[in-house]
């Protein structure tokens, strides 16, 4: 059975955080740090700081949307602060 993964990368350029969903985490990590995606590819390095999976692509993309709205990202901020320096995460 496939997974499906929310992600959090962090660009070691400017601190930023992207959201994204993929069903192969590492294929598409290396995606975003050889600048084959277009939304990432001048904050390059981009470390992953944040994922889940989840059992099908639906709940991933529901997911993923939410972490992008204001309550997501106030949601991830909160649990990355206990991971992050204090300064990244603002």
């Amino acid at each position: 059975m496939p997974y499906f993964y929310i992600y959090v990368l962090q660009s070691e350029v400017d601190n930023q955080f992207y959201t994204g969903y993929t069903s192969d985490l590492r294929q598409r990590l290396e995606e975003h740090n050889r600048g084959n995606v277009q939304s990432t590819k001048n904050r390059r390095p981009l470390k992953l700081v944040y994922f889940e999976g989840c059992l099908n692509q639906q709940d991933a993309t529901h997911r993923e949307y939410y972490l992008k709205t204001t309550y997501g990202k106030r949601y991830l901020k909160n649990r990355l602060k206990q991971y992050l320096p204090c300064e990244i995460v603002e």
